[in-house]
């Protein structure tokens, strides 16, 4: 290959992943032009977009920036995974998908996560991790726990004054006295 049409390529992967910060490497090297397709609708689904890249272009295009990373140490040819709702709904539906035998050859090779270089075996843990909408869920609850327990400390003081008046009338209505006014 010319070194010309290395640097288009290189132009080329450079403005499609300048606006990426968090995205995945995976092998797609053996899977077959039907698994092939069907991985790629099932990505696009997801919002999920896959590119596979030569290595040393794709280093030589992402140098300096948080994806730069990603690249070192790589030979041959990668497919980068970026999209999703956030990185670690990527990594699930990435080793959701390494986990099926439709696609045996599809596996994760790394990543970067806000600028930090990922293994394979961190973007498993890391689909371990709940996704963006399972942690706001979770700090809402918190917060929601936290207020409904501030209110029911606010009420219950005046509830149980509340109870303690209405007991009262009721003694004195069953003697058939006249309630006296609380102080």
């Amino acid at each position: 290959m010319s070194k010309y049409v290395k640097n288009l390529i290189t132009d080329h992967l450079r403005d499609r992943l300048k606006d990426i910060d968090d995205a995945l490497l995976v092998n797609v090297v053996g899977l077959d032009a039907n698994a092939n397709n069907r991985l790629r609708k099932e990505l696009e689904e997801k919002d999920i977009q896959l590119l596979v890249v030569k290595n040393s272009l794709a280093r030589r295009a992402t140098e300096g920036t948080r994806l730069g990373g990603m690249f070192e140490g790589l030979g041959g040819s990668s497919a980068v995974c970026w999209g999703a709702e956030d990185v670690v709904s990527l990594a699930k539906e990435v080793v959701r998908l390494a986990k099926d035998k439709r696609y045996e050859a599809f596996e994760p090779r790394g990543g970067v996560m806000d600028g930090e270089r990922l293994s394979a075996e961190r973007v498993e843990e890391v689909s371990k991790w709940p996704s963006r909408p399972e942690l706001l869920s979770i700090v809402a609850g918190q917060l929601l726990g936290v207020a409904s327990e501030v209110a029911g400390q606010l009420v219950a003081p005046a509830a149980q004054i509340a109870s303690q008046i209405e007991e009262l009338i009721q003694r004195k209505e069953g003697d058939g006295q006249q309630p006296e006014a609380p102080a």
